[in-house]
Parts: C-alpha cells; sequence; structure tokens
C-alpha cells in the first residue's frame, strides 16, 4: 500500500511552513511523550541526549537514515504539552500539539525561507510521521522508498515557485 501525501504550503512573510500532520487516539500527554522522551523518540525517529530546556543544546541520532548521524539541535522553545521548536543546521521545525475530539493533533512545521526543497523534505516528513504511528500502534516501520521520489511532485507542486 503506498502512503498518500498529507502536507500543505503555508506562505508567511518570511517564506512558508510545510505542515505535516497527523491525528492519534490517545491523550496528548501521551503523544508529547512520544516526541519529547529520548526513550521514545529512538523507537521511531533517534534518540537524544543535552540539556532538553530552551536555550539548551541537544544531540539527536537519526536512526532512520544511512549511517545513523548525530547532530545538534538548539532548544528554541519548549511549552509542554502544546509545542516544541527547535533549529539545527538545515531548520527552524515545531511540533505543536492540540486536543481534538478524536484525541491529539500533532502538526510538525517546518519553517523555510521559500519553497525550494519542499520536494525533498516533504516526503521525508511524512515518513517519520509514519514511523512515529507504527512506533505507538506497534505495527511495522514504513519503507522509505514508499515515500521517496513517489511524493516529490505532490510537494513541488504545493507551492509556487519563486520569481
Amino acid at each position: 500500500m503506498s502512503p498518500t501525501p498529507t502536507g500543505r504550503w503555508t506562505p508567511t512573510p518570511t517564506g512558508g511552513e510545510l505542515i505535516v500532520s497527523r491525528t492519534f487516539r490517545a491523550p496528548i500527554e501521551d503523544v508529547w511523550a512520544s516526541v519529547t522522551e529520548s526513550d521514545r523518540t529512538a523507537r521511531w525517529f533517534g534518540p537524544w541526549k543535552g540539556d532538553g530546556r530552551p536555550g539548551g543544546t541537544i544531540q539527536y541520532q537519526m536512526v532512520q537514515e544511512e549511517g545513523a548521524p548525530w547532530s545538534e539541535a538548539v532548544i528554541e522553545a519548549c511549552e509542554p504539552p502544546r509545542r516544541l521548536a527547535l533549529t539545527n543546521p538545515m531548520a527552524y521545525l515545531e511540533l505543536r500539539l492540540s486536543t481534538v475530539d478524536a484525541g491529539t493533533q500533532l502538526e510538525l512545521v517546518h519553517h523555510m525561507p521559500g519553497p525550494d526543497g519542499i520536494g525533498d523534505f516533504g516526503p521525508g516528513w511524512e515518513f517519520y510521521l509514519d514511523a512515529l504511528v507504527a512506533s505507538r500502534d506497534g505495527t511495522p516501520m514504513p519503507d522509505f522508498n514508499d515515500y521517496y521520489p513517489s511524493m516529490r511532485d505532490y510537494f513541488t507542486a504545493l507551492a509556487p515557485a519563486q520569481g
């Protein structure tokens, strides 16, 4: 079964936001734990260590990537259980959680200076959020080859070309 892309592009005064979301039938505190506790992030993204307070630096391992590299990020905001924002050398990212009728909605927001690269980033974020779903549901992890390059055109078409 091929995954279906869900991402959207929202223009902003400084570029735009690539937003990918999932809804979980779980309390917001439990979903928050899945995206902030190292033993739980290790199940779908990778573990992290370091100073998880606003202004602190963490090191995180991307276990789904070739070579499982370690990278660094600065925690810009941590507002349990609703918002986590961080910057790394490649991106400014936010996780926004909200309570909805069915449980909890999680939005992964990738702030971008423009749409360049959206066709590469979008499939990756879809993959990682589906990996989060699989880790929570106890189902097999998705295969990145089902996301890229097949979703690239969908994401590229979301935003107008810069002129």
